[in-house]
């Protein structure tokens, strides 16, 4: 177990960015490509999920969120999802003292209440040991799809009233966060595969051939320091 943080060759830049999003796309193809099984893949995903995080307080980022398993992601065989279940369980237990010590929030978005008793109650217990850190927020999206999200969010905007935009968006699973900025897509695939739709509506998207386990934190910085160089005019001139 690590007491800090790593240090990695990286630097705050002025790059504006509070809040970025992750799509992590490819690690089957990363396994596949060096013959090794799936969860290999998802293996080395995961350490790239920490390299990531501890990068993105260094790097200014106020908020993460990272997709690590969507509502479709049901579809797969069976023992893959228990393999990336196993994981995730894993990852937090692992992770929640470096999580605590270092000042980083957890925050989960999605129904993961839906989860096996046992995973929720691991999440439980990680997002109110983490609920008073400050330095970086980090949102794992679990049984998430934005489309199920917008429902929620209409049908809770429409309980209190009224259906507007205000509305919705207050009734988001990221309300709390800042805006999202800017989402970063891996693999090569150019397409929002129902995550954060109303969050992306003016967020900066970008996309890389880099598969997942490959991203670095000096990619998150390329990513970072080509979002400062966009001219965000927000539908205007």
């Amino acid at each position: 177990m690590r007491p800090d943080f790593e240090v990695f060759p990286v630097t705050v830049s002025d790059h504006g960015a509070r809040h970025v999003a992750i799509i992590m796309d490819g690690n089957g193809r990363w396994a596949k490509k060096r013959l090794l099984p799936r969860v290999a893949g998802h293996k080395a995903g995961v350490e790239a999920v920490r390299t990531i995080v501890r990068a993105a307080g260094d790097l200014g980022i106020e908020a993460m969120t990272l997709y690590a398993f969507s509502s479709e992601n049901w579809k797969r065989p069976e023992e893959e999802v228990s393999d990336l279940m196993g994981l995730m369980k894993r990852f937090i237990l692992s992770d929640l003292d470096e999580f605590a010590a270092n000042d980083v929030k957890l925050k989960v978005i999605g129904n993961w209440r839906a989860l096996a008793p046992d995973v929720v109650a691991l999440i439980e217990n990680a997002l109110e040991r983490t609920a008073g850190n400050k330095r970086t927020t980090l949102a794992v999206a679990l049984n998430y799809g934005a489309q199920d999200e917008l429902v929620r969010a209409a049908n809770a905007a429409a309980a209190q009233g009224g259906i507007t935009a205000e509305a919705i968006e207050a009734n988001l699973d990221t309300a709390d966060m800042p805006p999202l900025d800017l989402l970063i897509r891996t693999s090569g695939e150019v397409r929002l595969s129902n995550f954060l739709l109303w969050q992306s509506a003016y967020a900066e998207l970008y996309f890389t051939d880099i598969l997942w386990p490959d991203f670095k934190p000096a990619d998150l910085k390329a990513a970072l320091d080509h979002f400062a160089r966009r001219d965000r005019r927000y539908g205007g001139l």
